[in-house]
């Protein structure tokens, strides 16, 4: 039984069976079935994917209303950074951070602060003995839930420490606590702002034994036009934001790769080439790599399917914030450095991976070679006329007694026409191949 809470969803009374989103899931977790798509829950990674794809806005994104921030006394805001770049000629972050508080926030605290927190963790943690590189980023949640789901043998190499997003509820929460003595765990609500959905299902979820310490996930457009009508220009804000270069190149792709110093490293982003690329590191056909940071929007954050700008307009207007910035404003000062044992998770979730077809070995290898012995006797067009994305995942439904065989019409229609099902395999085997 699927336990996961989902944040992407479907609303059936938009949808028209068109097909567009099986053919882009990466995970093959939706099926078009008595002309509506479903998703299974037990493949979803709530990348956002198909609520960008969909023609008919069939999928949607839940978040929490901010209504609900008001059921605490004290509200702390996490702005991801990607906020930032959602407001055009925005020349000082500080004018965002003062809107949120103007608009009912008690307190901020910036999530690019705490990316420049990880991001010296990450330089420690890659100098580390014993290991297994190259470290993949786990800041996405997506990529984490695609490595357990897909590509379970990479799980060790995912890098252990928390995202930006949590250590900023936490030290946002000492913080209030220690100006704060009178206020009970509570009466604080944390509430992050984000770029897309796959924050949601963390919070709604944790990771693995951990469990969030946010309160609330808000959607950036959803609160993007409040909190427009509370920036205020005509006054110079205070300036309270502490974060550099290093924390607002975050929300790019890019960002916190280069962020660790290093040569060996590689960004890459949307969810078709992170599956490229955890493909070849699973193979081991990529070169030498200390550090890998993927993505599952494109071009980063910025391109989550809860923002409001264009994420290229997004990105450039970063570009131009950062160059006002320091570097950092958040190193590590001394020579005893080390890692807080609060600011790793000790497991990561151990979800059924989806290769796995039967409850055994034996069953599964049986499984594998019906599904290829139907895959040769189908059209092989991957035309998605049957609900499925694939011919390969139609064979893997038929075998698992999801779907029937007569569901292929293009099958069905070659028959009754007495043409080869598979005209291009037909040929091979007169050839004798």
């Amino acid at each position: 039984m699927n336990t996961y809470e989902h944040s992407v969803s479907l609303d059936p009374s938009r949808c028209t069976g068109c097909t567009t989103c099986i053919k882009r899931c990466p995970t093959e977790a939706i099926r078009v079935d008595g002309g509506k798509a479903k998703i299974n829950p037990d493949r979803c990674i709530d990348c956002g994917e198909c609520i960008r794809i969909c023609p008919h806005h069939a999928k949607i994104a839940t978040c929490n209303k901010l209504d609900h921030l008001y059921d605490y006394k004290w509200r702390i805001a996490l702005p991801a950074p990607t906020l930032y770049g959602q407001f055009e000629n925005l020349e000082d972050v500080d004018y965002v951070l003062q809107g949120l508080l103007d608009m009912g926030f008690n307190e901020v605290y910036e999530v690019s602060q705490a990316a420049e927190i990880v991001s010296e963790y990450t330089r420690l943690y890659i100098k580390a003995e014993g290991i297994k590189k190259p470290v993949i980023s786990s800041a996405c949640p997506v990529i984490a839930r695609l490595i357990g789901l897909r590509f379970p043998y990479l799980k060790d190499n995912l890098l252990p420490i928390l995202p930006p997003m949590e250590i900023a509820a936490i030290e946002a929460r000492k913080k209030a606590k220690r100006e704060h003595p009178e206020l009970e765990d509570g009466d604080i609500g944390v509430c992050f702002i984000s770029p897309c959905p796959a924050k949601t299902s963390y919070v709604k979820n944790g990771f693995g034994s951990y469990k969030s310490n946010v309160d609330l996930v808000v959607s950036m457009s959803d609160i993007y036009f409040s909190l427009l009508n509370h920036m205020s220009r005509d006054k110079v804000p205070e300036p309270v934001s502490k974060s550099g270069m290093i924390g607002i190149s975050w929300a790019t792709s890019g960002g916190e790769a280069a962020a660790i110093f290093n040569d060996k490293y590689l960004a890459a982003d949307s969810i078709e080439n992170v599956v490229e690329m955890l493909d070849q590191i699973e193979n081991g056909t990529i070169p030498p790599l200390e550090f890998i940071e993927l993505n599952a929007c494109t071009g980063g954050c910025v391109g989550g399917v809860m923002t409001v700008e264009n994420p290229f307009i997004a990105k450039a207007r970063l570009q131009t914030l950062r160059r006002y910035l320091p570097v950092s404003q958040n190193f590590l000062e001394g020579d005893d450095k080390y890692i807080p044992s609060e600011y790793f998770f000790e497991d990561v979730p151990d979800y059924k991976p989806m290769n796995r077809l039967g409850g055994s070995i034996g069953e599964s290898m049986r499984m594998m070679s019906d599904i290829q012995k139907l895959r040769d006797e189908l059209p092989g067009i991957d035309c998605g006329s049957c609900g499925a994305p694939n011919c390969r995942a139609f064979a893997e439904d038929v075998v698992k007694g999801e779907r029937s065989l007569e569901s292929c019409v293009i099958r069905a229609h070659r028959i009754a026409n007495g043409e080869p099902v598979n005209p291009e395999r037909a040929e091979r085997k007169a050839d004798g191949i």
